[in-house]
């Protein structure tokens, strides 16, 4: 058996996520990688735009969102969805009631009659709509949200109305621009251009039709009308632009800035586990075991019992003084593979300083303890002088073990479990030697 270095980060982890079972806070680090974060982040700050486009696959990987953040699923979507069409439609039973009011004014010319046919068939229409956002339908379209759909309409109803109008036809004029809003953030610059100028076409050719059979009454006031239009218009389609431009800007710096912390998150996850690690062993260093062991003995309820043990390689002086601190680097080293491959999963092991090693076992028994440094202790003496490349004799080490209890002191326990060590050195060496004798009093 040779050993070429410390227990693996990976089993560390896995101790480490195992002992937290028993009520010990250990935070093993994450470490994003760039094009993850990337990936996530582009996913995340253009899903709904790509979907209501292109109409990609509801997102609903890990991979494909940030820490703690939900998944984007398709029902997410269609509640947003329908949020926007409910908006929609409480604009469109507004303009319906600006409708009517211009009836009772006098201002409409075609017949109460055909202008509540109309209103129903209107609302009709959005019932229609309601249910296709409602059922899932809209999903089979490319556009799930049917925003191009939903301007062409309204436009047309627009339009319809304003036909009907006399005098009162400049003061509905404004909804056209109002209707190219509802579309101003959800479609591209082509669309958005393309709706436009069907608002145009569709006002321009209802004055040309009513000034071709001599309906129009104030033709110079219909040009007005038409140039003003056509003002508003390439000015929003302007702004259109301008504004898909400004978000594709924040969304890239969104991006950057979102890298950054991930990689600052990764970077202060890294460093947390070197803060806790020892570097030559791969085991806990000395700080994190007292933080881990306060916070065991904080929440250990009533009645349990922790075990402690101090570990110390038995002539480790020596062996650095004969053979050199490399080959004594070698001895702990092979001591941490050993301690990972017998304990169990739930035991937490830490170099205490030099050739001193402090081990904690939750909830056990003095016989537990006992038979578990023991079976350490054997194991380490079992290793073949191959191990170390023949540059030393038999290994031992020597064990002081305590009890903790949830009414005991941690700097008490470790006094016991040191004089316990201090009594196996005095003894001879290479044995495990316990204080349950204070624990019991």
């Amino acid at each position: 058996m040779t050993f070429q270095g410390a227990p693996t980060r990976s089993g560390r982890r896995k101790k480490a996520r195992q002992y937290s079972a028993h009520r010990l806070p250990v935070h093993a680090p994450v470490r994003p990688t760039m094009v993850a974060c990337c990936q996530a982040l582009f996913l995340r700050g253009n899903y709904f735009e790509h979907v209501l486009q292109y109409r990609l696959p509801p997102v609903t990987t890990a991979a494909a969102r940030l820490p703690g953040e939900s998944p984007v699923t398709e029902t997410a979507l269609q509640k947003l969805l329908l949020k926007r069409f409910l908006l929609a439609a409480g604009s469109y039973l507004l303009v319906l009631l600006l409708a009517w009011v211009a009836v009772l004014g006098g201002h409409v010319q075609a017949p109460v009659p055909v202008i509540g046919a109309s209103s129903v068939l209107l609302v009709l229409n959005l019932a229609w709509l309601g249910w296709v956002f409602a059922s899932g339908v809209n999903l089979r379209w490319r556009d799930p949200s049917l925003t191009e759909f939903q301007v062409l309409l309204a436009a047309a109803w627009q339009t319809w109305l304003l036909a009907n109008l006399d005098q009162a036809r400049g003061t509905f004029l404004v909804l056209y621009p109002l209707i190219l809003m509802f579309g101003l953030f959800h479609l591209n610059g082509r669309s958005f251009t393309r709706c436009a100028l069907v608002v145009l076409c569709s006002f321009l050719g209802l004055n040309l039709w009513e000034w071709g059979n001599g309906r129009l009454s104030d033709p110079a006031l219909a040009a007005l009308q038409v140039c003003t239009l056509f003002v508003v218009l390439c000015w929003l389609c302007l702004y259109a632009r301008y504004v898909q431009a400004s978000r594709q800007r924040m969304r890239q710096r969104r991006i950057a800035l979102q890298a950054h912390q991930d990689t600052l998150r990764g970077m202060m996850g890294q460093l947390e586990e070197l803060v806790a690690t020892d570097e030559l062993t791969g085991l806990f260093n000395r700080r994190h075991f007292l933080r881990l062991a306060s916070d065991a003995l904080a929440s250990m309820p009533m009645g349990s019992r922790h075990g402690l043990a101090l570990i110390d390689l038995d002539h480790f002086k020596r062996i650095n003084d004969a053979h050199g601190h490399a080959v004594g680097d070698r001895v702990l080293q092979a001591f941490a593979q050993v301690a990972s491959e017998h304990l169990c999963d739930a035991a937490v092991l830490a170099r205490y300083g030099g050739e001193e090693f402090v081990l904690l076992l939750p909830d056990c028994t003095a016989q537990a303890l006992e038979h578990c440094c023991e079976r350490l202790r054997q194991a380490f003496g079992a290793l073949p002088s191959a191990a170390m490349q023949g540059q030393v004799g038999p290994l031992s080490l020597s064990v002081g073990m305590t009890l903790l209890t949830a009414e005991d002191d941690l700097d008490n326990a470790l006094h016991r479990a040191d004089q316990a060590l201090y009594r196996a050195k005095r003894s001879g060496r290479n044995r495990c030697v316990p204080a349950w004798e204070v624990v019991d009093a």
